[in-house]
């Protein structure tokens, strides 16, 4: 949980900004981007949906690996019912795993003006066998969701994708029945322009435990650059996916109270690449991950108790919120 006196003083500082932005806006000096708000944002709301879903699928559908078929196709028709309801155009993209049959939902925007400049967010449904998964990945899901529900109505520049793919876990992490190699390998085919990629990957568990986060052992001195209560979203990135970070870094923190890090590292780093973004850096496509770090903060990660009550929703409001903001941002880049 983000403490309160923290709390107190981000909240005093974004009351700043927003007096700065409100001058700004009068005198007509404001970004582009913040031109578009986000529709429909209410924090109450928000943190009742995130509830909601974290709840559907960590707790009434359940384990959603490749050893619980019904589970994972449950977990599939709640992303796509879902975008459907929102207005979004629902694509799946079928593909078999040996003898599974499996997907991934793709709900897309097209952008009115730049249809062919891409951004793509995601987040994957399944979890590992025996795991509800509410931390990893039912609240990067729950987020993505929110996140398309904000911006259902708007009308972007730029052609925005938010997907839900399967068979991120092991046994088929890093192999081609992997959902979002098989997604960017046909972007890839298509010769697709994607501008950016933003992965949510575990953003739900945050500590204020002293010592409650800890590191990739290759990368031990880590431990006197960052801090050591887990109480923070971390943006991961490779090279050549710098500038992109630094863009959602910049707009998250002048929006959210949640503490936020950044991290540019090789892929082999433990963490740096365990995620769908990987598949994206893989062909040569800036992508993110936003993260609370998983099993380098979280003890109930990949396990049996890695449960909904466990979670901070406050912390995942906020970057809904942040992310509401980062979006529209991306999408006014020239």
């Amino acid at each position: 949980m983000i403490t309160h006196g923290r709390y107190v003083t981000r909240l005093f500082i974004r009351l700043a900004i927003a007096g700065v932005i409100a001058f700004l806006v009068v005198t007509g000096g404001w970004l582009e981007a913040m031109d578009r708000p986000v529709g429909g944002w209410d924090e109450g709301t928000v943190d009742a949906e995130l509830h909601k879903l974290v709840q559907a699928l960590a707790v009434t559908i359940g384990p959603r690996s490749y050893m619980d078929p019904a589970n994972l196709d449950a977990a599939a028709d709640l992303v796509s019912n879902r975008m459907a309801a929102l207005g979004y155009h629902v694509t799946e993209q079928s593909y078999q795993a040996g003898k599974l049959p499996v997907r991934n939902v793709i709900a897309e925007r097209r952008g009115i003006e730049e249809p062919d400049r891409v951004i793509v967010v995601g987040a994957h449904y399944d979890t590992v066998v025996g795991s509800p998964g509410a931390d990893d990945n039912a609240s990067g899901v729950a987020v993505l969701l929110e996140l398309a529900r904000l911006h259902a109505a708007t009308r972007f520049r730029k052609t925005v994708r938010f997907v839900g793919f399967t068979l991120e876990e092991p046994p088929f992490f890093r192999s081609r029945h992997m959902g979002s190699r098989v997604y960017v390998q046909a972007l890839k085919e298509r010769g697709e322009r994607v501008e950016a990629m933003l992965c949510l990957e575990s953003v739900g568990y945050y500590s204020q435990e002293p010592g409650s986060q800890s590191f990739p052992w290759p990368v031990f001195w880590l431990r006197w650059r960052y801090p050591s209560t887990g109480n923070f979203l971390t943006i991961v990135s490779n090279a050549d996916s710098r500038p992109l970070q630094e863009r959602i870094r910049d707009v998250l923190t002048a929006r959210m109270a949640l503490p936020v890090e950044t991290y540019t590292g090789p892929w082999w780093v433990p963490g740096v690449d365990w995620s769908d973004h990987g598949s994206f850096w893989n062909e040569g496509y800036p992508a993110v991950m936003l993260t609370d770090t998983a099993l380098f903060r979280n003890p109930h990660y990949h396990s049996p108790f890695d449960l909904p009550e466990r979670l901070d929703y406050r912390a995942m409001v906020e970057l809904v919120g942040g992310l509401g903001l980062a979006l529209t941002s991306l999408d006014d880049q020239r």
